[in-house]
């Protein structure tokens, strides 16, 4: 065919018109075999049905006259015509399907099993009208030569199982399964029987199950067919459960023993994975002179085996582990390690450096398999907690995890990489020690690379969850490899990421790292970079996550924090020339407002109040306008939080200012150890310094409920006992930092805090406003200027705290525009 010219330079002359009816007539070809498939009057007029007939009627025409998608219809509607009218249904539909269904096809039968399994779901009759009438239809087509069939009707009649009653499952289905277990019986057959014993199991009283149960469950094991010794054997879980440990012991172990050594890999798998799910039945007698030894030769011939056996081996390693811990002798230890070891860099060796396109298909296969067992080991390394003090042994496991090419090793090492690194930080003690991980040099470069292996996939909710789990950070390695090797990538995948997700995941982190940096000089730089780069960005996109930000702060921070350096910024939004941007601070407004406390940010009540009338009044947007006016609705109602407690508010308030000690406890930790250093010239030992730690301890739950927690001035006592503060103060501020953080880095929007002045007064509320905020035109004051660290070098000023009267300065006389902070006319 002619390609049709584009719409621009369309000719209507005589020729481009024939080229058209040469391209028609092709098309009218091609359509032709589609118009020979359609129905024929005769067709169509025996798939015609009377419109006057009942639902009842129509049912038993079709399945009488109809065409074989007209019964699957029927059969499919069966639950309707069971709620609407069962009696009817029962005496003139069921019989009819009963007939049909001796001839049908696969896709009926399917239909079938699964609208019989909905009918007892809905409990559309009584359990014994059911059985009289369904029960006989479910068995008769248990044994259907398709497999699928057999299988649907299967899982129907073990949900059956579940609610017959004990008369019923006994001479409708236990009787006759003697029979149908027999030698003589076809595989499919036996292979349905072992599956209904499992589930009979737990239905019978023991006498019964010792009787007629457990001599049909030893001949199965033993039976001729392979596929038939492996399915019994993996019900023998369910069977031990129903029948008790003691008859466990004595029937249900010699077969698993027994089938542990079969001929065929399936059984022993079958055996060997049954053998893991029943550790906690068995004693330690049991484990240790049975069980152990058994799994000790599965693990030495597994290697020799196929593949799928260590997949199965690699997955229960860790329910493996806890099963038999305890009971191994050094060696026995020495050789697991030795194992899990070797199964971490299965494949490793070959996969390295070759080029798909020239592998053949099954070592492609078999790399396949080699990864899924590594992702085992991954997914089981926080069984290493069991090494305890040994669990450096596994370092080079870990380093090579991490840097595993398959994207599937990292993901299943990711779900508990806070504890995996929580683990190897304290060196496997449970007390808080200092952090080892700095004896690890090959940690830190792993992290990195395994995030931007992540960051170049295509598989984006990988990298969100990495980034997740970065936030345990603060509580793995210093403030410092923190800062130079993971707090500018979250810059960099905030502003340059393109999946919403990932830059969110990275902003939180971020937050979490400002959270607990011990550097004040940092800290503020970090801000800066928040507020110019992407509060005062050009891009929309970058100043819509400075308010996802802000949204974080809010909820990690203390509310002073976010009033001192985030509450203008995120408020000059409003004049934001993009709607969106508007429309999204909006909607953060109540959480903005939630921040203040009156009367000490009055004035800054005042600034937001103004923002908002002007929205309303300027607003031209008809979107944001509409959610501006829920927004101030939603404003009016809330309740101020006041500087003093409030009954209402006592939870969040002792939360808050919780959050405002902790932030106060890392300036003055950072002061103490400048001054400690310049006085002292030589560190604390690190045994006295942790018991010390250890002693100062001071949890929230122990704080008095009645008062706020006061910090002594160093201006009411002598010289000799204002040290011992100091040091004091220096020893809870980084207790706090190693210990806080632990019990709570997974709730962290319970921790936020905030960072106040170096130069506060301490008083009765734990911190005194040292300023107070004065309203200048077109200009904003922050709450707390003159209180500005003095470590803050002025030359480097914050665009929240550095707003005075140079402010009101015309922007255009003072440089590029697109550098200039935002300005508020008021």
């Amino acid at each position: 065919m002619h390609p049709p010219p584009p719409a621009a330079a369309m000719d209507f002359s005589q020729n481009s018109l024939f080229g058209y009816m040469e391209d028609l007539q092709e098309l009218t070809i091609i359509e032709r075999p589609v118009r020979r498939s359609l129905k024929t009057p005769e067709e169509i007029e025996r798939l015609t049905v009377d419109e006057d007939l009942s639902d009842i009627e129509r049912a038993v025409y079709l399945l009488s006259a109809g065409q074989d998608i007209q019964g699957t219809s029927v059969i499919a509607n069966l639950p309707f015509l069971m709620r609407q009218n069962p009696a009817e249904t029962l005496r003139r539909v069921l019989p009819k399907v009963r007939e049909v269904l001796l001839v049908a096809g696969v896709e009926m039968q399917l239909t079938a099993a699964v609208s019989f399994l909905t009918i007892l779901q809905e409990e559309s009759v009584s359990i014994h009208a059911y059985a009289h009438s369904f029960l006989q239809v479910i068995l008769l087509h248990l044994e259907h030569r398709d497999t699928g069939v057999s299988n649907a009707w299967l899982e129907t009649l073990l949900s059956v199982i579940e609610v017959l009653p004990k008369e019923t499952l006994r001479h409708e289905i236990l009787n006759p399964l003697v029979s149908k277990a027999q030698l003589s019986q076809t595989v499919q057959s036996r292979l349905v029987s072992c599956k209904i014993l499992g589930k009979l199991t737990n239905k019978f009283d023991a006498h019964i199950i010792k009787r007629e149960i457990l001599p049909l469950v030893k001949s199965l094991c033993q039976d001729v067919d392979y596929e038939v010794r492996s399915c019994m054997c993996r019900q023998l879980e369910n069977i031990a459960q129903g029948i008790g440990t003691e008859l466990t012991k004595s029937v249900v172990l010699p077969e698993l023993i027994e089938l542990s050594g079969d001929e065929g890999s399936s059984v022993r798998l079958a055996a060997f994975e049954t053998l893991v799910n029943l550790l906690d039945i068995f004693d330690t007698d049991d484990r240790s002179q049975t069980i152990l030894p058994l799994v000790k030769s599965f693990c030495e011939k597994s290697f020799k085996a196929d593949e799928s056996i260590l997949i199965s081996l690699s997955f229960h390693f860790g329910k493996l582990c806890y099963g038999l811990y305890g009971i191994f002798t050094p060696d026995q230890h020495l050789r697991f390690l030795e194992f899990y070891k070797k199964l971490c860099t299965l494949g490793l060796q070959q996969e390295n450096g070759h080029n798909e396109n020239q592998v053949p298909p099954q070592v492609l296969e078999q790399e396949k398999k080699y990864i899924s067992v590594r992702k085992n080991c991954a997914y089981n390394f926080p069984v290493s907690k069991l090494l305890n003090s040994g669990v450096c042994l596994i370092h080079k496991e870990l380093i090579t995890l991490l840097q595993d090419e398959s994207l599937e090793v990292l993901d299943a090492l990711i779900d508990h990489l806070p504890e995996i690194l929580e683990l190897m930080s304290t060196g496997g003690e449970s007390s808080v020690q200092e952090n080892k991980l700095p004896s690890l040099p090959d940690l830190i470069p792993a992290l990195t690379a395994a995030e931007q292996r992540a960051a170049a996939s295509l598989k984006w909710r990988t990298h969100e969850k990495l980034l997740q789990k970065y936030a345990c950070l603060p509580h793995v390695i210093s403030s410092d490899q923190i800062y130079y090797r993971f707090l500018q990538r979250m810059f960099t995948i905030m502003m340059t990421n393109n999946v919403l997700p990932v830059q969110k995941a990275a902003s939180r982190t971020l937050c979490i790292f400002l959270r607990y940096n011990r550097k004040q000089e940092q800290r503020h730089e970090v801000i800066q970079k928040l507020i110019e780069q992407l509060g005062q960005g050009k891009s929309y996109w970058n100043r819509l996550r400075f308010l996802d930000t802000c949204e974080f702060i809010i909820e990690i921070f203390s509310k002073s924090f976010f009033c001192k350096y985030f509450f203008l910024p995120a408020i000059e939004l409003t004049h934001d020339p993009v709607a969106n941007v508007r429309m999204k601070l909006c909607y953060l407004l109540p959480k903005v407002k939630s921040t203040l406390k009156i009367p000490t940010d009055k004035h800054l009540l005042q600034q937001l109040e103004m923002c908002v009338r002007k929205l309303l009044c300027q607003e031209k947007d008809k979107d944001v306008l509409a959610i501006v006016k829920k927004t101030v609705l939603e404003l009016d109602r809330m309740e101020m939080s006041m500087d003093a407690f409030q009954k209402k508010f006592y939870e969040k308030d002792l939360l808050d200012q919780e959050k405002e000690r902790e932030e106060l406890l890392l300036l003055e930790m950072e002061q103490l150890e400048k001054e400690k250093q310049h006085n002292d010239g030589r560190p604390m030992s690190d045994k006295i310094f942790e018991k010390k730690r250890r002693d100062s301890k001071t949890p929230t739950q122990s704080l008095p409920k009645s008062i706020p927690i006061s910090v002594p001035g160093p201006s009411s006592v002598s010289p000799s006992t204002s040290k011992e503060i100091k040091k004091s103060k220096l020893i809870r501020s980084q207790s706090f930092n190693n210990q806080a953080f632990h019990a709570k880095y997974g709730n962290l929007e319970k921790c936020a805090s905030k960072s106040s002045t170096a130069g506060y007064t301490p008083s009765v509320s734990g911190l005194t406003k040292t300023s107070v905020l004065s309203l200048t035109d077109d200009s904003f004051r922050t709450r707390n200027a003159s209180s500005v660290p003095t470590s803050f070098s002025p030359s480097m000023p914050l665009p929240s705290t550095s707003r005075g009267t140079a402010n009101s300065v015309d922007p255009k006389s003072s440089g590029n525009k697109d550098t200039q902070p935002r300005k508020a006319t008021l």
